[in-house]
């Protein structure tokens, strides 16, 4: 159980042998240094158990507005969320989203949470299982870039937040017409995509502002070229209007911008 002192530190209350309550800190949530020393090679970033461990406070610093992105992407899911129906979260990591649905969508909806990372599973598990909400949410390790990729079954709602572009372009036209043809009618697919600009000059504006916002959340120059490095073959972001037609093409009626920062993008598209 936890709780906050006067200055604002989390504490837990542990039951001690007398049946009160010692209060002691939590233990602080573990801090992003993968790139924090100089590495001999880039290597490919990968979404194992160092990424697992520190997941969490990556993309909080990582991903401008992160916290409203979620709060947005889960009002709109809420909105078309129906009961009876399935809610797939793609790529979702350590189950931070799912724990924020789960508190806007109706018990009635069941979640499917489907990653590639065993890490990023068991994380979500150990979060989901304190939670304890009683909703069934199946979590699922499937490879997005795999030629069977993920069922999709009499869903109202899926989300693709920060994956796709994770996901090889050879196999996003397939993986977004398999979502297409699993949701109902009216259903809807949210994306957050980090994007690229049509316009040169601008595109290198935008992304110098995000690196200096990579600096005021306290990342070093040599953590983010060394990131940016390992990130160079796996995160591969499309324009905007590529996003947008490769929806279109897939059958969705309507595709609407909600969120614009620079480089990221948040898209709902409604079958």
């Amino acid at each position: 159980m936890a709780s906050k002192d006067r200055a604002g530190e989390k504490v837990r209350l542990v039951p001690t042998a007398g049946g009160s309550s010692e209060r002691r800190p939590e233990d602080p949530a573990p801090v992003d240094r993968i790139f924090s020393e100089p590495k001999p090679m880039a290597s490919d970033f990968r979404f194992g158990a160092e990424t697992a461990a520190v997941f969490d406070d990556m993309v909080n610093r990582s991903v401008p507005f992160y916290g409203e992105i979620q709060r947005m992407s889960c009002e709109l899911a809420a909105d078309f969320a129906v009961p009876g129906s399935a809610l797939y979260d793609f790529g979702c990591a350590t189950g931070t989203t799912l724990l924020a649905l789960d508190q806007l969508v109706d018990r009635n909806v069941r979640f499917v949470g489907i990653d590639n990372s065993d890490e990023m599973l068991a994380k979500a598990r150990q979060k989901l299982a304190v939670a304890d909400s009683g909703r069934r949410i199946d979590l699922v390790n499937v490879d997005l870039n795999s030629t069977t990729t993920a069922a999709v079954d009499d869903a109202s709602v899926a989300l693709l937040l920060l994956t796709l572009q994770f996901v090889r372009p050879l196999h996003r036209d397939r993986l977004v017409r398999r979502i297409a043809q699993g949701l109902r009618e009216n259903g809807a697919l949210i994306m957050i995509e980090k994007i690229t600009g049509s316009h040169t000059m601008l595109n290198r504006l935008f992304i110098k502002h995000y690196y200096d916002y990579k600096r005021a959340k306290g990342y070093s120059d040599l953590e983010i070229a060394q990131k940016r490095e390992a990130l160079e073959n796996v995160l591969i972001p499309y324009h905007y209007e590529e996003n947008r037609d490769m929806l279109a093409e897939a059958g969705f009626r309507h595709v609407e911008r909600f969120f614009t920062w620079y480089n990221f993008c948040g898209i709902v598209a409604v079958k």
